[in-house]
């Protein structure tokens, strides 16, 4: 595999990085401390052409390769996970949509998403449906023209400030797993209400909101895919989005890094700078060796999925090595920063703080075990 970046990805990295240092590191801690959602910030990502990125040209996209998506989320994840977190959740439904959707679905949603105007998110889980993704009990009830929506979403990324949502629910219980279908539910549907905010320990920007359904009437050409078939599409939507997840938590990894490299040279004790002193150069070589290993398997299965490969195992490990990372790196940044570090004053506590949600969303660590175990035990 060639590991060299084109011309164009190069491009993208640099572009990116001066967009993240002009539009987003600024108002990083501030959006964090209020918990505010950068709604702005995703409107400059659009207009930008940050979220158009691997979409075909004729719904708004610049047709670029996947390995570019990871790019951007690994630099904005440097400077502020949360803004990475709600970008990478905006991308899934987009690609549920271009996969499953049909011509009108996909003329109706797409261009409006990829240029930020709206705002996407994906709803799977619930109180009692989380790693069991099978155990869905929102339903859907076919009357007439229209499915009604009745139950609960909980956990759901940019809920309350999407306008897009992709929502799973059971069309028939009999059928287990075959009888959960895909949804796509507008914000301002009668029935459908943003229940409780949650207050979180991290990504504190991004949105994560109960959605409730009561009675909620979507028309019949608001499904997404085929009747039963919504298990596999949320399956196919989490695999890809693992990938997004794994890039946030490289860009944290890489972030802290970066961070207490600069602070290190900076800080003198004893007479010379800690740059200089052996227990934390070794600490160093640590944080290095794991985030460069999780680099290159983020890129990996990225590469996979533009290749439209099965990525299924590598999209796992990816996002198990990188969250670990993300975590490892962060405490250790953390510790050699010394107080300062414990002190909002700089961007290290939030760093681990964000991290931590990185080895629970999209599946859990141990999740992914499963899902790993699965693939290399078949």
């Amino acid at each position: 595999m060639n590991f060299d970046f084109t011309n164009e990805q190069k491009m993208i990295r640099q572009s990116i990085k001066q967009f993240v240092e002009n539009e987003i590191e600024p108002i990083a801690e501030e959006i964090d401390r209020n918990h505010r959602f950068p709604r702005e910030t995703i409107k400059k990502l659009g207009e930008y052409g940050f979220l158009a990125l691997t979409f075909p040209k004729e719904y708004g996209g610049a047709e670029g390769d996947e390995l570019c998506k990871t790019i951007v989320l690994e630099e904005i994840a440097k400077k502020c996970g949360a803004t990475a977190g709600i970008v990478s959740v905006h991308y899934l439904p987009i690609n549920l949509l271009l996969k499953y959707g049909t011509k009108e679905q996909k003329e109706k949603y797409i261009p409006k998403l990829v240029t930020g105007e709206h705002i996407g998110a994906f709803a799977l889980t619930e109180p009692n449906a989380g790693s069991d993704a099978s155990n869905v009990q929102t339903t859907a009830v076919l009357d007439g023209d229209d499915y009604v929506l009745n139950g609960t979403k909980c956990f759901i990324t940019n809920g309350g400030e999407a306008d897009t949502y992709i929502i799973l629910a059971m069309t028939d219980k009999s059928k287990g797993t075959k009888g959960i279908t895909a949804f796509i539910v507008e914000k301002d549907t009668p029935g459908f209400s943003i229940g409780k905010i949650e207050d979180k320990l991290g990504i504190c920007a991004s949105s994560t909101s109960e959605l409730i359904f009561e009675n909620c009437r979507i028309p019949k050409e608001n499904m997404l895919g085929k009747e039963g078939k919504g298990f596999k599409i949320a399956m196919v939507g989490l695999d890809g989005g693992r990938v997004g997840m794994a890039a946030q938590a490289l860009g944290l990894a890489k972030g802290a890094f970066e961070e207490t490299v600069k602070y290190l040279k900076e800080r003198n004790q004893f007479g010379k700078p800690l740059i200089k002193f052996q227990g934390l150069q070794w600490y160093l070589v640590e944080m290095h060796s794991k985030i460069e290993s999780a680099r290159w398997l983020v890129y990996h299965a990225s590469y996979l999925k533009q290749s439209g490969k099965p990525f299924t195992k590598e999209a796992a490990t990816a996002k198990l090595v990188a969250s670990e990372t993300a975590m490892f790196v962060t405490h250790k940044a953390v510790q050699m920063h010394g107080g300062y570090g414990f002190m909002k004053d700089y961007p290290l506590e939030r760093m681990m703080r964000d991290a931590k949600i990185t080895e629970i969303y999209e599946g859990t660590s141990e999740i992914m075990k499963i899902v790993i175990a699965s693939q290399i035990t078949r």
